[in-house]
């Protein structure tokens, strides 16, 4: 026995009758499976943003900035980077 968790199977029918409680089982982390005659055909996952920010500010006090980042030094090298500068 593998130990992992089996995801809850719905049919076609009780899948589109409930589909707002599934959508509800998958916000909160669930993964279900719709079948057709007992045969699994899709799997509805959640979908989770890469960046989960909370506004304007949210990355306060995490970036630092150096006092030479808009410099033109700076500016010249990730030109460069890009091949934009001769």
């Amino acid at each position: 026995m593998s130990g992992e968790a089996v995801a809850p199977q719905f049919n076609i029918h009780d899948a589109k009758t409930h589909l707002s409680r599934i959508i509800d089982r998958v916000e909160h982390g669930e993964e279900i499976i719709i079948s057709r005659a007992g045969t699994p055909v899709a799997k509805v996952i959640p979908l989770h943003p890469r960046v989960k920010r909370t506004g304007r500010g949210s990355l306060a006090g995490r970036l630092v900035a150096a006092e030479d980042w808009d410099s033109s030094d700076v500016n010249d090298s990730i030109a460069r980077d890009f091949g934009l500068a001769p």
